[in-house]
Formats: C-alpha cells, sequence, structure tokens
C-alpha cells in the first residue's frame, strides 16, 4: 500500500520535476521556432505551466494535527464559535490561488484569441507565418 509520505515526497517531486521541463520546453518553443503558430501553442503551454505552479504552490500537503486533512475554504457549520473559526483558519485551503489561476485562464483565452487573428491578418498581408520570411520582407 501507498504510504501518505511516499506520495508527499515523491510523486509531489516529480510534479515540480514536469512543471520545470515543461516550463523549459515552452520557452524553447518560443524563442527558437519560427513558425507563428508553433509560437501561440508555446506560449499557451508556457501559460498552462504558470497556472499549474499557481495551483501547487496553493496546495497544503500537510496533514493537521490529529492526522485530518485540510478541508475546502468552507465553513461547515452555521454557527461560527472562535473555536470553530480557529479550526477553520488552521485547517483551510486558501483559495486565492485559485481565484488568481480562473483570472489569469480567461486573460490567457483573450490573449490567444487577439493572437490567433493576428496570425490570420500576417497571413493574408505576407501570405506566410514564418518569422524569419517576414522579417525580410519590406512593406
Amino acid at each position: 500500500m501507498i504510504s501518505i509520505e511516499f506520495l508527499n515526497t515523491y510523486l509531489l517531486s516529480i510534479v515540480v520535476f514536469s512543471l520545470i521541463l515543461n516550463f523549459a520546453l515552452s520557452l524553447y518553443g518560443l524563442f527558437y521556432r519560427p513558425h507563428y503558430i508553433k509560437k501561440i501553442i508555446a506560449l499557451t503551454i508556457l501559460s498552462d505551466t504558470a497556472n499549474t505552479f499557481a495551483i501547487y504552490i496553493g496546495y497544503r500537503r500537510w496533514i493537521s494535527e490529529g492526522g485530518v486533512n485540510p478541508r475546502p475554504p468552507v465553513i461547515p457549520t452555521t454557527e461560527v464559535t472562535p473555536g470553530v473559526l480557529s479550526e477553520f483558519v488552521a485547517r483551510s485551503v486558501d483559495p486565492l490561488p485559485q481565484a488568481l489561476v480562473l483570472t489569469a485562464v480567461v486573460i490567457g483565452l483573450a490573449v490567444t484569441i487577439f493572437l490567433v487573428f493576428l496570425g490570420y491578418q500576417l497571413f493574408i498581408h505576407y501570405k506566410t507565418l514564418d518569422m524569419r520570411r517576414i522579417k525580410k520582407l519590406k512593406g
């Protein structure tokens, strides 16, 4: 049976390694690939990697005292006493990274749509999407 310590050490380390690798590959595609569509794909992968990293930072991987996992940020009772509130603050997951990622996804979608239409106009005007050829053209 897989223990919690294994999950906390090895699997989360694999997640961090894959995020770093994904980040490096997307930067390579963004800076060294001459085709415009490949640059848009690399930028989208970079955005998704940054969002996943933000969610990873907001994840609580420790177990609270008593062996209880962290809870979602919702108070379970209608009567809020100081004891319930202090337990809620100590054990709840931070919702700020999730809200920031949701905002970043919407902004990333708008930027991607803008870049796709910009690429469409580049293709209509220059008849190519290769950045090396577009740099050589005049007009």
